[in-house]
């Protein structure tokens, strides 16, 4: 696997740190989660900004906005006790479905 999917994959993890951290934080008024949202989301942009010396940006944030979605989804599930109903995981399908079709057909994609 290249290094800037590396990249990607760090800075959609990062992402999701962050915003599970907002979620924790209590409108920012708990010192160490609010901490955590900034460092996280500080992170992310870092390793976003790697990612785009290889990659073409519109592709670059696509993937990142998707992947990241579905990645503060399975937090909210995981950590928060938050449920998807049926729409949501048409949505989630879809959203999974159109990363697919980027990374396999696309030839603005970097392979």
């Amino acid at each position: 696997m290249p290094t800037h999917y590396f990249y990607l994959i760090a800075s959609v993890i990062t992402e999701a740190v962050g915003y599970s951290a907002l979620n924790a934080s209590a409108q920012m008024t708990r010192l160490w989660p609010s901490l955590l949202v900034v460092a996280g989301f500080a992170s992310s942009f870092y390793f976003l900004a790697l990612a785009l010396k290889h990659m073409p940006m519109g592709i670059t944030y696509a993937l990142a906005s998707g992947l990241g979605i579905i990645v503060v989804v399975l937090a909210g599930l995981l950590f928060f006790g938050q449920r998807l109903d049926l729409a949501a995981i048409v949505g989630l399908a879809l959203i999974t479905a159109g990363i697919i079709v980027i990374n396999s057909m696309s030839d603005f994609a970097v392979h």
